[in-house]
């Protein structure tokens, strides 16, 4: 097993698998610019992720875990921010929505991304018909 990391219940291992989880996530953006602020849950609460994607100039928001130790880097103003994801998570509700998008039926990546872009205009115009 890996050393804990801080005492703050993440393994080595998962601290340094969810640095290249997001790293690979950014490279593989579909638009040419990089975010300014990366919003995650307290899953995303890791010390060398928020180190990371400082060197990137990218802010990490994400609420500390309860059983963090060491001194903490969040405050309540940038957390304002986080309080708004449920924008996000309602709109991948929406997006389920559809079965193409959920099962992935199609064999080639841009067939997928294809299906994926028809579900997001076609919940962009339902919202404009009302």
């Amino acid at each position: 097993m890996g050393k804990l990391n801080g005492a703050r219940g993440l393994r080595s291992w998962q601290s340094q698998t969810l640095v290249v989880l997001v790293e690979r996530v950014l490279e593989e953006r579909f638009i040419d610019a990089l975010p300014e602020r990366l919003i995650g849950d307290k899953a995303y609460d890791s010390d060398p992720l928020d180190g990371s994607l400082k060197q990137q100039g990218i802010e990490m928001i994400a609420p500390h875990r309860s059983n963090r130790k060491k001194k903490k880097t969040q405050d309540g103003r940038k957390l304002r921010r986080y309080r708004r994801r449920w924008k996000v998570e309602r709109f991948f509700a929406w997006l389920f929505n559809y079965r193409r998008c959920v099962v992935r039926y199609e064999y080639k990546e841009e067939n997928f991304k294809a299906f994926i872009l028809l579900a997001c205009m076609l919940i962009l115009l339902k919202l404009f018909m009302r």
